[in-house]
């Protein structure tokens, strides 16, 4: 399995398609995302893009990190790992209907 790379500053006209074929100059990519806003569908200017191999994505790094894309200077660096999000369901707030 293949590591999985951070990739921000993009810009917000940057599609999966555009994200993978930048990447595949290094190696195969295994999957390409941009991370999008659930309300609005638009770009939030980062996503994830795994290659196949620890070498490919060490080579990806080294080649795109500060790289330009359409004018802006991309950051990439290998992913953390992600959070547990257990407790994102949970009410925030406002008018409590039980308790009238």
């Amino acid at each position: 399995m293949g590591k999985k790379l951070y990739v921000g500053n993009l810009p917000f006209s940057t599609t999966e398609t555009t994200l993978k074929d930048i990447f595949s100059q290094v190696g195969t990519v295994e999957s390409a995302v941009v991370i999008t806003d659930n309300a609005t569908g638009r770009s939030k200017g980062f996503g994830f893009v795994e290659m196949t191999t620890d070498q490919e994505a060490a080579e990806s790094i080294k080649k795109f990190n500060g790289a330009e894309v359409d004018g802006r200077a991309i950051t990439v660096a290998e992913a953390r790992p992600q959070k547990s999000r257990e407790n994102r369901g949970g009410r925030r707030g406002g008018f409590d209907r039980d308790r009238f």
